[in-house]
């Protein structure tokens, strides 16, 4: 449980309801570059595949209300700049991707984001992996211990959404000191078209 009663939980069948509305809201009030249904699809994707790790995908709540939902899961990354040929192409590392992530509109600015994903790298550091890679704004993911990935050699790639006119947007943290070490590539999201 997190400062402010956060709880988090892994998702089940009977949560996707209340999740996709969440999402669609969440992003819908929160940015200016989605309506969330491109949001769900990536999400159903993420779940219809094989890096899907259904322990990682959260939801979180709030008196036992559903308050938000994000997800890890697995991501080699590629060799190359170019998208595709993951199959033949992709460094096998113990990363994993954080995305998306959605509050609900209702508790945005309360800190419940910020609870929630810290309460969600506890899980990941647990299960033993070496780091999280998000794509977002930075000054929130700054907040909750991420830094620019291209300090640890990990780079966009052409199919990234930000990085290409804001390096900064892609960062990675990792869950133990020298997790990184000799490990570079590129992040390429064409492998879940492939998973």
């Amino acid at each position: 449980m997190g400062e402010n009663g956060v709880v988090i939980r892994p998702e089940k069948d009977s949560d996707y309801t209340d999740i996709a509305s969440l999402v669609m809201e969440s992003f819908q009030k929160g940015t200016e570059y989605s309506d969330g249904t491109n949001i769900i699809a990536f999400i159903n994707e993420i779940r219809a595949g094989r890096y899907y790790i259904p322990d990682l995908s959260f939801v979180a709540e709030l008196d036992g209300s559903i308050v938000g939902h994000f997800l890890f899961s697995h991501f080699p990354l590629g060799r190359t700049f170019e998208a595709g040929n993951y199959d033949k192409d992709i460094v096998k590392t113990d990363i994993v991707m954080l995305a998306p992530v959605a509050v609900n509109a209702n508790y945005f600015r309360r800190g419940i984001g910020k609870e929630m994903l810290l309460l969600g790298m506890k899980e990941v550091r647990k299960q033993g992996y070496r780091a999280v890679t998000v794509e977002g704004n930075p000054d929130f993911y700054n907040k909750v211990g991420f830094v620019t990935s291209s300090r640890y050699g990990i780079l966009p790639s052409e199919n990234c959404v930000f990085p290409q006119q804001h390096p900064d947007c892609m960062m990675v943290q990792e869950m133990y000191e020298g997790a990184l070490d000799k490990i570079t590539g590129y992040i390429d999201y064409s492998m879940y078209e492939n998973a």
